[in-house]
């Protein structure tokens, strides 16, 4: 076991200990109810944290411990996950619902406790219950300790740039009405920026967020996409932006007029306030990779602007306007997608692992269910059958009666089975459109079938992307870990070609990586963090009918490797 797998993870459990040396512990409490707001027009009721959208940002320091007392006083069933927090032995606060705890129900609390460990950067949380999402999220910012600096010069300012998208709609009747009727979800009416749909959008002229800059200064712009099914591009007219990190995770500087991030992904980007001084509109636009596939994926065509406000600038001054991207350029997506690279010995950079335990090769894409009790199944795809996903023909159904971390801990029977094939159980072209509507091929069964890994153990995965229904770029999220994106690439995965092409050296690390349309993509991840630990795409109305899966990771052969029993105000279902 002297392989240098062993030492990345035991590097990671020894700072389980080494952070309480010069950690602080962060306290809030998230009251969690509906309030009003005016948006597009409307009066609407909608749930948040602490009446406001975005939610409250948590701002910590590497090594924190950070302590959130939630209230639900709501009248929905509720959890809170921290994206992208690894919660090293605190598995029991990750947040997904059924899967590592049961809901906190109306008027009940939960207190999540965890540590950030390893982490520098821009994370969020956000609502794992429903859409829910839609509206209650916020940032977590987390800076070096204390006498610690970032591997790029200090910025005069942080800014965080909230992306979501707005409903004039009860987004759990958005939900409820899809899975009623077997269709996807309406698209949303708009986007945001920090909560602000901007000027382009009716009865909006005054709800736009802007942001005032020094000329000279420079600005790190923390960029969050908490939208629910929507990759975005993010624009500032005459500028460009320099990535520095993307999911908590610190890249080599990449210089960029043009972001593309997908829903559950962060970019944090160096901007130098270096044009005459006026004022620069922002823009976020959908990225619709599937707008032109079998099925005509409808999508929200919208643009959401703020603007970038130079001291000085007259007011009466008119912002300049960036040109937007095409809403199916997919040559900008992948080259921003594919170019980002890691910063070899920068914070926390652990070298990737070469020796592979466990090898995967994982179809991603949608199908059709047959209309189950209660589904009119009267739109949208064939009448008679509900939209539906898989991952190797498994459609995920969660557990109900407990959630999948209970069933490991305390060792029930009857919740889950560990046979997730690790092929898919049928070959075939899986990026070829005449594929569409195979009858063979349409009707994965669901289940809730996960696969079980031995700790420290390191794990492959293709992810490969099929035209059953129709190709779509899929955002695919592992809770509890950062991966290495090794390739990515479009058409069928070929291993006799496209194994000598993955980036061994400095590949971008992401905890959320879009699977190209039409495509695949390679991660690679040692799974040295003992728990259950959700897989999913991070498009919500992909992931509620089933395009999901989940790992069990045993416990190391320590006690310091070793999940420890959950605590006693945890949720009962």
């Amino acid at each position: 076991m002297g392989r240098p797998v062993f030492l990345f993870a035991s590097s990671l459990l020894l700072m389980v200990a080494a952070t309480t040396v010069s950690a602080a512990t962060v306290e809030h409490s998230f009251y969690v109810k509906n309030f009003s707001v005016t948006r597009l027009c409307n009066r609407q009721v909608i749930t948040a944290v602490n009446d406001s959208l975005p939610g409250p940002s948590l701002r910590v320091r590497e090594g924190d411990k950070l302590i959130i007392h939630v209230f639900n006083m709501s009248p929905y069933n509720m959890t809170i996950h921290w994206h992208g927090v690894f919660q090293l032995l605190s598995a029991w606060a990750d947040g997904p619902e059924m899967i590592t705890q049961c809901a906190i129900r109306p008027g009940n609390k939960f207190t999540y406790k965890f540590r950030i460990i390893n982490q520098e950067g821009t994370l969020f949380w956000h609502a794992h219950s429903s859409f829910l999402r839609a509206t209650v999220h916020g940032a977590i910012i987390i800076r070096p300790r204390v006498r610690h600096s970032y591997p790029f010069p200090t910025p005069y300012r942080e800014v965080p740039i909230v992306l979501g998208e707005w409903w004039n709609a009860n987004v759990v009747d958005v939900e409820t009405q899809a899975l009623a009727l077997g269709v996807g979800p309406n698209i949303s009416n708009a986007y945001t920026i920090n909560g602000w749909p901007g000027d382009l959008y009716p009865c909006s002229q005054n709800q736009m967020y802007k942001h005032r800059v020094k000329q000279g200064k420079t600005y790190l712009l923390r960029i969050i996409n908490a939208a629910v099914n929507s990759h975005l591009f993010y624009k500032i007219a005459n500028h460009n932006m320099t990535v520095v990190a993307v999911d908590a995770r610190y890249t080599n500087p990449y210089v960029t007029d043009v972001v593309v991030i997908s829903p559950g992904q962060t970019v944090d980007v160096l901007l130098t306030a270096n044009q005459p001084v006026g004022s620069y509109y922002m823009t976020a636009n959908n990225y619709a990779s599937a707008s032109g596939t079998a099925v005509g994926v409808p999508f929200d065509p919208t643009t959401s602007r703020g603007v970038i406000i130079y001291q000085g600038a007259s007011s009466s001054t008119t912002p300049l306007m960036p040109v937007v991207p095409a809403f199916n350029d997919t040559p900008t997506a992948h080259k921003f997608f594919t170019e980002l690279t890691s910063l070899v010995g920068g914070p926390h950079w652990v070298p990737v692992p070469l020796n592979v335990d466990h090898n995967m090769f994982v179809t991603v894409g949608m199908g059709l269910d047959v209309c189950p009790p209660n589904v009119s199944c009267l739109g949208r795809p064939p009448v008679g059958a509900a939209l539906s996903a898989s991952m190797n023909n498994v459609s995920f159904v969660s557990p109900t009666s407990l959630s999948l971390l209970q069933a490991f801990f305390f060792n029930v029977g009857g919740v889950y089975t560990t046979d997730f094939p690790a092929n898919p159980p049928v070959q075939f072209d899986y990026t070829n459109p005449s594929i569409n509507f195979d009858p063979p091929l349409l009707f994965a069964p669901k289940g809730t079938r996960i696969t079980k890994v031995k700790f420290n153990s390191t794990v492959e995965m293709v992810m490969q992307n099929t035209a059953i229904i129709g190709v779509e770029n899929h955002p695919m999220h592992l809770h509890g870990f950062d991966f290495y994106v090794l390739a990515q690439g479009f058409g069928n995965f070929n291993p006799a070609t496209d194994t000598l092409n993955y980036n061994l050296v400095n590949p971008q690390m992401r905890n959320t990586v879009s699977v190209p349309v039409g495509g695949w993509a390679v991660i690679r991840f040692v799974a040295n963090n003992p728990g259950v630990w959700f897989m999913h795409c991070h498009f919500d109305g992909h992931m509620s009918i089933g395009l999901s899966t989940a790992f069990i990771v045993e416990n190391g052969p320590t006690p310091d490797t070793t999940l420890p029993p959950p605590p006693t105000d945890l949720p009962q279902c």
